[in-house]
């Protein structure tokens, strides 16, 4: 079967745990085209996948309203970081208010962006958005078009702040000069969800092993390995274990 992902997941190394336990678990080999969530969802909607984990809701709304997407489940949420220099320019550090830290940045910059229209891009523009922020007015602002780690990489290079998901800097940082200087706003989860690609729809879809991909990341063996993944390398869970909570009790 086919699972379109994002890049966070596949970065983070969880997916390089969880698709040989799936086999293990259903003898079902999943193949991981791991892209952003924009080009995921795109997928879905041609019927050229079989299940998608993506993190950006307010984006997968549009097909699961088009049912596309198909007896979804909350999986798990960690949450997106402010990162930059330790000499933080743009002086983020110790604001406590989440629209003051983009503009701040905004008027200091370079800020890196994925610009690839994946859940953490489109979460970036959403924070633009609700500080008031015109993206032309940024000091100076860049767009990689490549995943998570390949931008924190340029951010790096560039001494420049990015928005990254928490997991994926945990497990790249060893290799950057970068720290987080703003996290714990609520606008900063990051929820994932895995969805069946409708076989009503696209008649081409392996609906059996779609949909014993999607039992299987609610599963509780598959949740206590999402709660653990990360603490012996990290010292920290890379995300929190979701499946079966109100999407509204998180970041409680």
């Amino acid at each position: 079967m086919i699972l379109a992902t994002t890049t966070s997941t596949q970065d983070s190394g969880l997916l390089d745990v969880l698709v040989p336990a799936f086999k293990e678990a259903t003898g079902v080999d999943a193949k991981v085209v791991a892209v952003g969530t924009g080009a995921a969802l795109e997928m879905a909607a041609k019927g050229d996948a079989d299940a998608v984990l993506v993190h950006a809701p307010a984006s997968e709304k549009k097909y699961v309203d088009s049912g596309d997407l198909v007896e979804g489940k909350l999986v798990m949420h960690n949450d997106f970081v402010i990162v930059g220099p330790s000499s933080d320019p743009a002086k983020v550090k110790g604001l406590k208010d989440l629209n003051a830290a983009m503009k701040a940045v905004a008027g200091t910059g370079p800020f890196i962006s994925r610009g690839d229209d994946s859940g953490t891009h489109k979460k970036e523009l959403e924070l633009w958005k609700a500080a008031g922020v015109d993206l032309a007015s940024i000091k100076s602002r860049e767009e990689t078009g490549q995943g998570m780690g390949a931008t924190l990489n340029v951010a790096n290079e560039r001494n420049g702040y990015t928005l990254t998901d928490r997991a994926t800097y945990l497990a790249v940082k060893k290799n950057l000069d970068l720290v987080i200087l703003f996290e714990g706003a609520k606008p900063l989860l990051n929820i994932y969800h895995v969805y069946l690609v409708s076989p009503e729809k696209h008649t081409g879809v392996k609906a059996a092993q779609g949909r014993a991909f999607v039992e299987f990341m609610v599963s509780a063996k598959t949740q206590a390995t999402i709660g653990n993944f990360g603490k012996d390398k990290f010292g920290e869970a890379l995300f929190v274990a979701d499946a079966g909570k109100a999407e509204d009790s998180l970041g409680q």
